[in-house]
């Protein structure tokens, strides 16, 4: 094998790795019960709906507030496109394991 070749069977088999760890980061900033708690907005957990974080884009008067929930809100969808990513990684590289090993 060239090289090549093989640098790219191992970014191949890292890339779940890579799409997971990237989703945590994403997840990690999406700090919206923190976002509601400084607000005096109460929240039954630590992780609030997209619909819940909507709601309140919609009816709050407070830029700020808004702003920084529309920030989470995309912090959050990044998170979901990261993990679908991670998911949709893994089945080619199990299927090229076997063929290459």
């Amino acid at each position: 094998m060239s090289i090549l070749e093989e640098y790219l069977i191992a970014i191949g088999i890292c890339s779940p790795l890579f799409f997971f760890i990237i989703a945590v980061a994403f997840r990690l900033l999406d700090n919206s019960a923190s976002i509601f708690l400084k607000h005096d907005i109460l929240v039954d957990t630590s992780y609030v709906s997209a619909d819940v974080i909507r709601e309140h884009i919609g009816s709050s008067t407070d830029l700020k507030l808004k702003k920084s929930l529309k920030k989470a809100l995309i912090y959050r969808k990044l998170h979901n496109f990261f993990m679908i990513m991670m998911v949709i990684s893994v089945p080619p590289v199990i299927i090229a394991c076997f063929f290459l090993f």
